[in-house]
């Protein structure tokens, strides 16, 4: 199904105001997390894994669940990491973040007005 006019206008000024924005630029750009992490998170689950498997041939239940949770811990640490480019990115950025939120809902008040008065709404 075809999108009509005021869709099509809507979309193209998304577009636009998406194209426009470094912020979201910024946040968007992909950046490789460091490889050594993922290298001591592998280990930390092989460690994991040798520690339930410890536990389940000893019969030890606290065992086994402490080498789950050694497992898991190590899978969140790798997938949880921060990207190098975020970290750098978000020190001193407190004020010029107000700054630019605030004209965005400023921005976004008034194109709501102004639908408001066009009838779009």
């Amino acid at each position: 199904m075809p999108l009509s006019e005021y869709e099509q206008r809507v979309l193209e000024q998304l577009e636009k105001d998406l194209g426009s924005d470094p912020k979201l630029g910024s946040a968007m750009a992909r950046t490789a997390r460091p490889r050594s992490r993922y290298i001591w998170a592998g280990v930390g689950v092989i460690v994991g894994l040798a520690v339930v498997v410890t536990g389940a041939v000893a019969q030890m239940m606290i065992v086994g669940v402490a080498g789950f949770a050694v497992m898991l811990a190590a899978a969140i640490w790798a997938l949880v990491a921060p990207r190098p480019s975020a970290a750098a990115s978000a020190a001193g950025k407190g004020a010029h973040r107000r700054k630019a939120d605030k004209s965005f809902m400023t921005r976004i008040e008034e194109r709501f007005e102004r639908r408001r008065e066009q009838g779009d709404l």
